[in-house]
Order: C-alpha cells, then structure tokens, then sequence
C-alpha cells in the first residue's frame, strides 16, 4: 500500500512540475536558435513575436500588442549592441501603441549598422512603422504589412482619425463640442504619425516619393486593418524581399500559442562588444 501511495505522489508531482519542464525546455531551444541565425549572419536577433494567450485562471484570451515593456526592452537590446553589429528583428505583431512603436522604429533608424525586419506572417500598424525603420524588408511571399493611420479612443471604442475628419466635411450647425474637439485631435494624430512615417523614407527614398507613401498610410487610403501584400508594397515603391531565412521560420515554431502570458521581446541578454561577434564555435547556444 506504502508503495503505491509513493507512487501516486511520485505521479502527482510529475505531472505538477512537466508544463515547468517543457516551458524551460522551449525556453532552451529558443536560445539555441536565436544564437544559431546571430552566429549564421554576424548579428544580434531580437524577436518581438505576439500570440494569442489564455489567461488560466479566467480562461479568456488576451491580445498582445506592442507596448511600453517591448520598447524598453528592443531599447536596451539596441543599447547592448555594437554601433556597426547588423540587428536582425523578427516581427509577427497585430500592432499597438504608437508610442511604444515610434521609439523601437527611431532606435533602429539611428542604428548605424544594418538593420534587417524579417517577416513570416504579417506586422499590421505600429509593427508597419517599426518595418519601415529597417534598411531592408523581409517578407514571406504571402505576408502583410497595415496602413499606419491613427486611431482614436472614444468611450466606445477605437475609430479611424482619418474618417472623423470626414465626416466633419459634411455641414452640421448641431455637432456638439465634444466631436469638434475630437476633430482637431484627429488632424493633429493625422500630421505626426505622416510626419513619422516621412521621416523614417526620406534618406531611403525620392522626397516626392517618401511624402507620397507617407500620405497613403497615414492618411485613411484603406481601412485599418487592410492587409498591404508585397506586390502592393513594391507598387508603392518600396523595396522588399522575399529571401527569408529558414531559420526565421524554425524560429517561429518555437513561438507556439502559450498557456500563460510570456514577454512579447526576447534576446540573449549580454553586451555584446566588437571582439565578442558570434563565432561558429556558438553553435551549441553557449555562451
């Protein structure tokens, strides 16, 4: 009876302490493959990859979305990096907060060395503006990028800063204050996102064509969540390539849909000085 009693204990911890297990084994494989592509490209790889995920207790699903925690995070990830080491960022991302994304593209935009945006799936909105900080954009065949246009908060949710202003156009002498003041918001949230996008072209493109391209995004040409292909974006003038790594989607792989909330951002976290660029001798993921 003891022996059975021990058993069903042994059973019961085992099964308590394997989702720690797994998720420290995951853990491992995703550090051995971010050191494996730094090693193949000479590089520092950042991730900024977000899922779906379950809250346990409660059971509903909770978004991720590009906030204040992944800025700090890609900031100090670029601070660790050599000025001249290329940064390669692998982005899978619905979007998020304008602020969070316009300091992670001006980070990477001051960046000396080369920066790449790798691609897989899709990177809607702040992850469009993040993409157009890169020096070259990697895409899937079959990605998407997303209009950068403005969205407002209201006490009923979001709606496009673009179509307020429309809507203004139309002669009204009973529109209360309050849709006049989300108005003049609307015009102002128009202009700085346009003036952010225009200033992350300009020095990679023709000014007529930065200014052209930054109007389209900005300014309310599609809906929000309209799915740009790598076709459009090449109509549009934008240089993107569709060589992406094999790598990055082994990579992605290991980004399965989580039980529990995981940081958005992930790279090894150690400075990385011009004497210590990986080597081929990093393959095992040591350090």
């Amino acid at each position: 009876m003891g022996d059975f009693v021990g058993l069903l204990f042994f059973l019961l911890l085992l099964q308590a302490l394997l989702p720690f297990l797994q998720r420290k084994m995951l853990e491992h494989k995703r550090r051995v493959a971010l050191r494996t592509l730094e090693v193949k490209r000479k590089s520092r790889v950042i991730t900024m990859i977000h899922r779906q995920e379950a809250v346990s207790f409660l059971g509903f699903r909770l978004a991720r979305y590009i906030d204040i925690e992944d800025s700090e995070q890609v900031l100090r990830a670029i601070r660790m990096t050599p000025p001249d080491m290329p940064i390669d960022l692998i982005l899978h991302t619905p979007g998020g907060l304008v602020l969070a994304a316009e300091q992670i593209a001006c980070a990477l935009k001051r960046h000396k060395g080369k920066v790449t945006v790798f691609i897989p799936h899709y990177a809607m909105s702040g992850g469009t503006l993040i993409a157009l900080a890169a020096d070259e954009i990697v895409m899937d065949p079959n990605a998407v990028l997303g209009p950068v246009d403005p969205q407002l908060s209201t006490g009923q949710g979001y709606i496009p800063a673009a179509s307020v202003l429309k809507a203004l156009e139309i002669p009204n002498p009973n529109r209360e204050d309050q849709t006049l003041i989300l108005g003049d918001i609307a015009k102002k949230a128009i202009e700085q996102v346009y003036r952010t996008v225009y200033s992350l072209l300009c020095d990679k493109l023709p000014e007529a064509e930065a200014q052209r391209i930054a109007r389209m995004l900005s300014q309310g040409h599609w809906t929000h969540d309209y799915p740009i292909t790598v076709e459009e974006l090449r109509q549009m003038g934008l240089p993107v390539s569709e060589d992406m790594p094999k790598e990055v989607y082994e990579l992605m792989e290991l980004y399965p849909q989580a039980a529990q909330r995981r940081p958005g951002v992930e790279f090894i976290p150690i400075p990385y000085t011009p004497s210590s660029r990986p080597s081929r001798t990093d393959r095992s993921g040591r350090i």
